[in-house]
């Protein structure tokens, strides 16, 4: 029977070592979480300086909040694709319907039906698709609009509050 002991490598590259680090405390700590003290305690065992460590907690915070922000832009463009479906078979319905009692058959509705139902079909694609250059940019587009959005309400509110006293 061949020998299938692993041959353990002299020297690890960084992404081996992150893989390795992030198997061994899943395993530790299987309901456990850990402190921010605890972190900063691993930091410093591992030589990794309070800067280095506060930086990167830093950027982990900020990609969180886009996560969110990401998470909330797919919900709101499915909610939206939600009521143009909504909205495209009421009024599909009663188009066929009045089309059936008018003619006895489908005649000028299908047209209606099959024109409108191919953009509702490309924006239902639109808003599950979550991956791409397009997505990125209407992400973006949101997002800007959002910040916009809050900045006029942040404003309107404190010249409210001015006017106020």
């Amino acid at each position: 029977m061949p020998d299938t002991t692993p041959q353990y490598p002299d020297s690890y590259s960084q992404d081996d070592i992150q893989q390795i680090l992030n198997i061994a405390i899943a395993r530790h700590h299987t309901h456990e979480e850990l402190s921010r003290q605890q972190l900063w305690e691993i930091a410093s065992e591992l030589d990794i300086s309070n800067a280095i460590i506060q930086a990167a907690e830093k950027d982990w915070l900020e990609q969180k909040i886009v996560d969110r922000q990401r998470h909330t832009f797919n919900l709101y463009r499915r909610q939206n694709f939600k009521q143009k479906l909504t909205k495209f078979a009421i009024v599909n319905i009663f188009l066929v319907s009045l089309n059936i009692i008018a003619a006895g058959s489908l005649t000028w509705s299908l047209y209606i039906l099959l024109f409108w139902g191919l953009g509702v079909a490309l924006n239902g694609w639109r808003a599950y698709q979550t991956q791409g250059e397009e997505h990125e940019r209407a992400f973006q587009r949101w997002s800007f609009q959002n910040e916009v959005k809050q900045t006029v309400s942040t404003v309107w509110t404190k010249l409210q509050k001015t006017w106020q006293v």
